[in-house]
């Protein structure tokens, strides 16, 4: 399924992007609170190429003991090479996905044969163990020695942005990766062997500290900085609860993941990151994290979150230290949500089979609204699918807005879908309003923290008892017209 070679580490992917024209190096000293945040922007938002700090300060201008990286997936293109594609590719790698999610039974021999790239991705997923990890060539003194920026103004300190949090289950084996949860958390340094990982209730890492704490016995946890882009993304994604992100990463890397023992927590940790930190959670142990900007463009309250006691820090020699910016959007972030929106959709048709396309654009922070376009075959057909997104679907929990139209609007054309809304739609019957659904809490709007309404606007053509009304035509010219008269126009305009 692959067309770009596979990406051992990040410097592997960074030695592409460097070959490609994408990586800029960038010799003159950038501030770590702020001043970082408006090149990082400013960069994405150009469509800019991958940056590499090389003079980071610190604190009365001290220069940073590593190179920063950042603006990694700033672009589509970047996001999909980091899964081994061309930007053309990402569709039909979400189908493959999707099969390999749910596989058909198989037909005769030539159908077993067709699937051979399935059964080698399912063996890309046995991580092999390394005694030597580029990881753990050499050791840093404590958190002071990372090039941690201070993105927002009202921030609350330095915040590390692209933390991959590694943890397990109480009861489960350190070599039983399998169980293993890979999480994006920021996590926010409040000392030189302190950190507060912030990982909301709902999440992988949250669920695996409930079960320490239920046993009354601290947890291991490892955070890896600068992971291979498969590792990253594959923390990022929205896997269903029983699939380990650590062994699946071997599915986009196209290579077997290489894990190693970590030095003092019973954990293995990704063998070619640029930084492990390792340490553990004691139960009740918290601080109040924040505030900070957050992708709503806000900044999020201070809320008490779990404590990480540092035990060691171990690096590759001559370490990059990875980071990003999280902001309104476009942001990193909302780049990499715009491509995983494209692998999900196989997926979510695989379930709800009259989707035809599916957008959550990213101005409204990449998951709040979804335009689904359908094709209608029935009345209240775009109810049901309104209910099944919200009630079958984990990741629409938080989706406050859902557009249905029908086959013939772009779901991805904001003009379509006011068409379609100003001539399909009538706000007495085609609205469907929820109350007291799981929201976001950090959605401000929301009268109850963690709680909210949810809006489904039927922008379908209304048929059979959905309207007592003959429908109206819609107008269209007829193809071979249209297509004489780009030949007469041709080279006019």
């Amino acid at each position: 399924m692959r067309s770009l070679p596979p990406f051992a580490d990040l410097r592997a992917f960074l030695g592409w992007a460097e070959a490609q024209g994408d990586l800029a190096r960038i010799s003159a000293p950038v501030a770590l609170a702020q001043e970082m945040t408006a090149v990082e922007l400013a960069a994405l938002r150009a469509g800019g190429p991958v940056l590499r700090f090389d003079h980071a300060t610190g604190s009365g201008g001290a220069r940073a003991a590593m190179p920063v990286i950042a603006n990694l997936f700033g672009t589509g293109a970047r996001v999909a090479a980091g899964l081994g594609l061309r930007p053309g590719e990402v569709a039909g790698f979400g189908a493959f996905l999707a099969a390999l999610r749910s596989p058909a039974p198989v037909e005769g021999m030539r159908d077993a044969l067709a699937r051979w790239p399935m059964l080698r991705a399912a063996l890309t997923t046995r991580p092999k163990l390394l005694r030597r990890a580029p990881a753990q060539e050499e050791r840093l003194a404590d958190l002071t020695a990372l090039p941690v920026q201070t993105p927002w103004p009202g921030d609350a300190g330095p915040l590390i942005t692209w933390p991959v949090v590694v943890t397990r289950p109480h009861g489960s084996a350190p070599g039983d990766v399998a169980r293993y949860n890979l999480g994006v958390y920021r996590a926010q340094v409040i000392g030189p062997d302190r950190l507060i990982l912030r990982w909301l209730a709902h999440r992988g890492g949250a669920a695996h500290a409930r079960s320490w704490a239920a046993a009354g016995a601290p947890m291991p946890v490892a955070v890896a900085l600068g992971s291979d882009p498969a590792t990253l993304l594959s923390a990022a994604l929205p896997l269903p609860e029983t699939v380990s992100e650590l062994t699946f990463s071997g599915v986009p890397r196209g290579a077997r993941t290489e894990i190693a023992a970590a030095q003092t927590v019973p954990l293995m940790v990704p063998a070619r990151a640029e930084i492990i930190i390792e340490g553990w959670v004691h139960p009740g142990e918290t601080a109040p994290e924040g505030p900070f900007g957050d992708h709503t463009g806000y900044y999020n309250a201070a809320e008490p979150f779990p404590v990480m006691r540092v035990s060691r820090i171990t690096c590759r020699r001559d370490p990059l230290y990875l980071s990003t910016v999280t902001g309104r959007p476009p942001d990193e972030p909302s780049v990499i949500g715009e491509v995983f929106n494209d692998l999900a959709l196989p997926v979510i048709r695989a379930q709800i089979p009259e989707v035809i396309d599916l957008w959550l654009p990213a101005a409204a922070c990449s998951y709040r609204i979804a335009v689904v376009r359908i094709a209608k075959r029935y009345p209240g057909q775009a109810r049901r699918v309104m209910m099944a997104l919200w009630g079958m679907l984990p990741q629409f929990s938080y989706t406050k807005l859902i557009i249905v139209v029908d086959e013939d609007i772009d779901a991805r054309n904001w003009d379509d879908v006011l068409w379609a809304l100003a001539t399909r739609m009538d706000p007495a019957r085609d609205l469907m309003i929820t109350d007291a659904t799981p929201m976001d809490y950090l959605d401000f709007a929301s009268p109850r923290a963690g709680l909210a309404g949810k809006l489904g606007i039927d922008a379908t053509t209304k048929i059979g008892a959905e309207t007592t009304r003959d429908w109206g035509q819609v107008m269209a010219l007829d193809p071979a017209h249209e297509a004489r008269a780009q030949e007469l126009l041709k080279g006019v305009i």
